[in-house]
């Protein structure tokens, strides 16, 4: 907890040195103000021509009217409701969005410290507060020296919030728990965060006057709490997200097919005899690829490696069934070599592809193609073999296959589309005797800062 303490006080220390362009606190030069500007200049050259004796009169006219003028503007403009609703939408879109930048990776101290640095000037508050089940993780405003980041919550308003999970608006320091009657804080609303069914932590608003607290004030508390708690919901939705997809590359990691073991150290024993230097090979190719099946644990490798594996792979088969009777090609752009791709993309297709496309007669090829289209890259596995029915091509990817073919596909459409977001799709065509195409369409696959 020092550890985010300091990171607090460091970012802290940054916004004092410069002005934070995305801050709520800067007044742009409106147009309400610019005629203020005129209504008061125009004013004081009036004041002036009525205490200066043989001021001009023409000057005292023209100065009168453009007083008269922009001050009726000014007002116009501060009494129009659509106008006053424009600003006040327009500044609370501008804050919920910055809100929503500090919370790239969820809500933790430096988020906090920032967010409620630009709630406060955007309310009547005295000060803001943002804390998890049992500590403040960030705070701004009043008695922020009484209240640092990583100290323990010590009002009772607040637990009771954490355990219950309702909105309250405290009109009292009583109210609020606190131990001492303070000088600053009389009133406060506090805000469950909700993430599911669970309160995570609370928003807090301070108030000096009880009388501050006014639907409008309670409107943005309520407003913002649940902007929070959407934003932490999606938060813990892409975590949850990312660890099922880790755990779903353990478990192919762990699933090591007992038919391909068996079959390949049965070919390497019979090359023992006839071909012992081809048996060596085969044997050290055999370490180097269960040693990588179990290494590529990582969320994203170069397309290059995953190729490199599965042609690794693939001596194996050629070595099992002959030269004559499986084939593998590749025509892959090195632009897409470059590319990261989630482990086990493509060897689990061209697996399927051996399994069950080879014909009884005849040679398999298996060809492997990568290339860029725009921003998106396209790769395909192909095959020349036995093909499948188009009812059998269109159940492939159908949630209820859990059998041969399906589960290896069904698998790499879910962790392409997880990876690389909406618009990613695995596609399929077959033709009885002509063979079978499986394409994967990355979207914005090709962009390096992808």
């Amino acid at each position: 907890m020092p550890d985010k303490v300091n990171e607090v006080k460091i970012v802290e220390d940054e916004r004092s040195k410069s002005i934070d362009p995305h801050s709520p606190t800067p007044r742009f030069f409106t147009l309400e103000m610019f005629m203020f500007t005129i209504a008061v200049l125009s004013g004081a050259v009036l004041i002036w021509n009525l205490i200066t004796p043989g001021s001009s009169i023409i000057a005292m006219f023209c100065a009168g009217i453009i007083f008269t003028l922009s001050l009726a503007v000014v007002l116009r403009l501060m009494m129009d409701p659509d106008s006053i609703r424009a600003r006040q939408s327009d500044a609370m879109l501008k804050l919920a969005s910055q809100t929503l930048e500090c919370m790239g990776e969820g809500i933790d101290a430096p988020a906090a410290q920032r967010i409620c640095s630009l709630l406060l000037p955007a309310t009547a508050a005295v000060a803001v507060s943002i804390t998890d089940k049992t500590q403040i993780l960030g705070y701004a405003g009043y008695d922020a020296q009484q209240n640092p980041v990583g100290s323990n919550i010590r009002t009772h308003a607040t637990y009771a919030t954490l355990a219950d999970g309702e909105m309250r608006v405290l009109y009292t320091p009583a109210d609020i728990g606190f131990a001492q009657k303070p000088s600053g804080i009389m009133a406060a609303i506090i805000v469950p965060l909700v993430v599911g069914h669970q309160v995570q932590g609370t928003l807090k608003f301070y108030y000096r006057r009880a009388r501050h607290i006014s639907e409008t004030q309670k409107s943005i508390a309520e407003g913002f709490g649940q902007l929070l708690s959407t934003q932490m919901a999606a938060t813990a939705l892409e975590e949850q997200t990312q660890l099922a997809t880790r755990m779903e590359l353990k478990m192919l990691q762990s699933q090591i097919n007992p038919h391909f073991l068996f079959n390949t150290i049965n070919t390497i024993a019979s090359l023992v005899r006839t071909d012992p230097e081809k048996a060596r090979t085969l044997l050290r190719e055999f370490a180097v690829f269960y040693r990588r099946t179990l290494e590529d644990s990582a969320d994203l490798i170069a397309f290059a490696r995953e190729l490199e594996q599965t042609q690794r792979y693939f001596t194996f088969e050629v070595a099992r069934f002959g030269a004559d009777r499986v084939g593998m090609e590749t025509n892959v752009d090195p632009r897409v070599e470059e590319m990261m791709v989630p482990p086990f993309l493509i060897q689990p297709l061209v697996e399927n592809a051996v399994h069950h496309a080879m014909p009884a007669e005849g040679k398999l090829t298996v060809t492997i193609s990568g290339e860029i289209d725009g921003d998106d890259v396209i790769v395909t596995v192909e095959d020349d073999g036995v093909g499948m029915t188009e009812e059998a091509c269109q159940n492939i990817l159908h949630p209820e296959s859990s059998t041969g073919m399906g589960i290896a596909v069904k698998n790499v459409s879910d962790r392409i589309c997880s990876y690389f977001g909406e618009g990613t799709r695995l596609h399929v065509e077959s033709e009885l005797g002509q063979g079978t195409r499986v394409q994967l369409i990355l979207k914005r696959g090709a962009l390096r800062e992808y």
